[in-house]
């Protein structure tokens, strides 16, 4: 037959759309042409194939080739087509013969020897493949990758010569190879009782792990808050299979590595502080995710988060309400998840402590009005860490343990996804009602606060949800005075606020 049918899949932000690789060889002066909208990197796969099919003993057709890659509206950009090019050609001209192509697909750059070399964002192509019940042949080196998604049918091959042989039963390859994985593990070679003190610390910290809230640490240089941000990920549940999935699909797109070993581990980043906000949220001509995206389901740390730039720290807004970073572009507009618990941490004064009178209220003022209201409005949680005595330092006193402390989390995590199917950072305005009802004195307890500290009605609502897991962390089916008066207790940044604004 002159034309061939071959299927692969694109990479578009974190899904992997369909491609149609038709391969049609006509009568007229040899010439190669790929169309379908291929960008530079697609258009030279022309030499790759020709070199790669004859250094495998094939037989590259003296014909017109033509290559279209359907959709033809669909941007295609790197080497991920040659092999499904390579494999038409053969299809088409006759040397590969196979009545099962529509139920294959095929992915990997080609090298000029012929050998099939890996490429970038291989889970979201084998997921969508399992999806539709087609077997993949991918490169070996994004085999042991690929072997993380459930239910995937694949064949890691390590030349063009071996896919030929394979299809045309000569020498078959082996399906779905076994890989020794280590027994998942929440080992860490960092540990909370390596934390001096700072007890209320970690109880805000223990909450926000149990609820999926957005923590604020307020204090001098050398009281822990970095110390104790890195330690988050020790107390929080293990991922399920499904999020590490879609974790490591995100890390997959910009080639980053995982460690296939310990894939369920929640991510931590810590960008610096003079990242600009494409290197934060994403983007770039051909988008791609940002460190909200790299921290999807972990951690994203900000220390000394007023020297982040305004309106960086503003383009986290709407990404921290909905989980999801949507970058538009002129050619096309892709969506990445980033569903992640944001940990910030800065000084109070631009000196170091507001107590120190190095410097006035109006320096102090204008030091923290770097950080919007807007923004600080998000964040659930806000607690002021004071300085260490050197008997704490000094103290061997055993501190409690990050298994210790994650049990209780896992407890309170179990206890809020029995009742609601989700943490209780991510429930609606409509599931507030139903799921943190409160009675009549506690009621009106918050609604004294509300008015007393001005609150937004967001940071009513967001209260109400951190009083709802720190009642789920005691056990308890409903919201207790005890719990919201702990709750309201955690605003440290808007009570400094206050006291400057106040002389």
């Amino acid at each position: 037959m002159s034309l061939a049918k071959i299927y692969t899949r694109a990479q578009v932000g974190i899904s992997a759309p369909q491609v149609c690789v038709e391969v049609h060889l006509s009568n007229g002066l040899p010439a190669f042409h790929i169309v379908g909208l291929p960008e530079t990197s697609v258009k030279e796969a022309k030499e790759r194939v020709r070199s790669a099919l004859t250094n495998s003993r094939f037989l590259f057709p003296e014909q017109r080739i033509t290559v279209n890659l359907s959709p033809a509206d669909l941007p295609k950009e790197g080497g991920r087509y040659d092999l499904a090019i390579a494999v038409g050609i053969l299809v088409a001209s006759g040397q590969l013969v196979s009545k099962e192509l529509m139920h294959y697909e095929f992915y990997g750059e080609l090298a000029l020897s012929g050998e099939i070399l890996g490429v970038q964002a291989i889970l979201p192509s084998v997921l969508a493949a399992q999806n539709v019940k087609r077997c993949c042949y991918l490169p070996i080196e994004n085999d042991a990758l690929a072997s993380l998604a459930p239910n995937v049918n694949r064949k890691a091959v390590v030349s063009l010569e071996a896919l030929w042989l394979d299809m045309q039963g000569q020498q078959s390859l082996p399906l779905n190879l076994q890989y020794q994985q280590a027994t998942p593990t929440m080992s860490n070679d960092i540990d909370m009782d390596e934390v001096k003190g700072q007890a209320s610390a970690k109880r805000v910290l223990e909450i926000a792990a149990a609820g999926g809230h957005n923590l604020l640490f307020l204090g001098p240089p050398g009281t822990g808050k970095s110390m104790l941000a890195q330690r988050m990920p020790t107390i929080m549940p293990e991922l399920c299979a499904e999020a590490a999935l879609e974790t490591a699909s995100v890390y997959s797109l910009v080639g980053k590595r995982i460690d296939t070993d310990n894939w369920r581990k929640r991510p931590f980043r810590n960008p610096h502080h003079t990242c600009s906000a494409v290197a934060l949220v994403g983007g770039s001509s051909k988008p791609k995710p940002g460190e909200i995206s790299l921290a999807h389901n972990g951690v994203l740390f900000l220390d000394e988060l007023p020297e982040f730039e305004r309106k960086v720290l503003d383009s986290l807004r709407e990404p921290m309400e909905t989980g999801l970073v949507t970058i538009s572009r002129a050619a096309q507009q892709v969506d990445f998840p980033a569903r992640f618990q944001l940990i910030a941490a800065l000084n109070p004064s631009p000196t170091g402590s507001y107590d120190d009178k190095r410097a006035t209220s109006e320096q102090i003022l204008r030091y923290l009005s770097k950080i919007s209201g807007p923004f600080i409005d998000r964040i659930d949680l806000q607690i002021e860490l004071p300085r260490l005595s050197t008997a704490q330092l000094q103290s061997e006193q055993a501190e409690e343990t990050s298994e210790a402390i994650r049990l209780r989390v896992e407890k309170a995590c179990s206890i809020a996804l029995k009742r609601q199917n989700k943490n209780n950072a991510m429930l609606s305005n409509r599931e507030l009602a139903h799921y943190c009802h409160l009675a009549e004195k506690e009621k009106q307890y918050l609604a004294k606060a509300v008015d007393k500290l001005q609150l937004s009605p967001r940071s009513y609502h967001r209260i109400l949800k951190v009083a709802r897991t720190i009642a789920d962390l005691n056990s308890e089916p409903n919201i207790t005075l005890n719990a919201l008066k702990e709750a309201l207790s955690y605003r440290a940044f808007e009570r400094l606020l206050s006291q400057l604004t106040r002389y």
